[in-house]
């Protein structure tokens, strides 16, 4: 299974296509997808289809919106969360189905813009109802997506260069940490534990090339999904090359890796910038 923040699926669809095919997902989760439930149908539904994938989908035009892809069932599709507050009206935020005996979430955390501002707060009330729909549900368990939090320090390449900024303060983390608490690991951390690893890098300034970037999409699974884990990693080619999206996929192999135990990052950037540099980000806040 995979999970992938395309930032506009209609401006991805010339990756998003030959990356299906490519890698031959079961599951898919997608976030910012940035269209209608009904245009998403009209551009994607046929060639969808064609590859066997049945599709959840809950979405808006312009911003936010989550799919889930799945060619091992989809069922007891629910959109939303429950008691989730808007802002102020209900975003396409979350989407869950179950996909081949697991409870699948596509999830999209809302960016929370500016520490302490009405957003920050909107951000911590979503994941605090996140939480709670997710504690209600069944053993086998995947929650995925754009969190837009780094889990620790480990998950930036300069803690000091978000000193400020969300996406890393203590409230987002203790948020983060207690939807983990409900028994679910973050797959990749776990399977790499001291390794460099990123998802997202910011289009300017070259932050992609030098590896300057952030891991905030991930995988959560519960242990007797987690224990079925042989392969966990970041396809970072797919952020390579024409017209991708700021993020990579995180791929996640149960029961056999088809490639190996290939990961953490693959193909691993060629010349990471690891010398301290000053703390100065190119965007003046966080990814949204």
């Amino acid at each position: 299974m995979a999970t992938w923040n395309v930032n506009s699926v209609k401006q991805r669809v010339p990756r998003l296509l030959p990356w299906l095919d490519q890698r031959q997902p079961d599951v898919v989760c997608l976030q910012e997808t940035k269209l209608t439930d009904p245009k998403f149908t009209e551009l994607l539904g046929e060639e969808l289809a064609g590859r066997g994938y049945e599709v959840a989908l809950h979405g808006e035009g312009q911003w936010n919106g989550v799919a889930i892809l799945s060619r091992v069932g989809l069922g007891e599709v629910v959109r939303g969360v429950a008691g989730a507050p808007g802002f102020p009206n209900p975003e396409a935020r979350a989407v869950a189905a179950s996909c081949g005996g697991i409870r699948v979430w596509s999830v999209y955390v809302p960016n929370g813009r500016v520490p302490e501002s009405d957003h920050y707060r909107y951000k911590l009330a979503w994941l605090a109802a996140l939480r709670d729909e997710v504690a209600a549900g069944p053993d086998a368990t995947i929650v995925c997506g754009d969190m837009n939090i780094a889990p620790t320090d480990a998950d930036v390449f300069d803690p000091a260069a978000y000193v400020g900024q969300t996406h890393v303060t203590p409230p987002e983390r203790a948020a983060l940490a207690g939807l983990q608490s409900l028994g679910l690991r973050d797959v990749v951390r776990d399977r790499w534990p001291d390794e460099r690893v990123f998802t997202y890098w910011d289009y300017r300034a070259g932050m992609f090339h030098q590896d300057l970037g952030m891991r905030i999409d991930l995988v959560l699974a519960s242990a007797p999904v987690a224990g079925r884990v042989r392969a966990a990693w970041v396809d970072r080619q797919a952020r390579k090359g024409s017209g991708p999206s700021d993020h990579a996929p995180v791929i996640v192999d149960l029961d056999e890796a088809p490639d190996g135990d290939i990961g953490p990052v693959v193909p691993p950037p060629s010349a990471p910038v690891t010398r301290q540099r000053p703390a100065k980000l190119p965007q003046a806040r966080p990814p949204t």
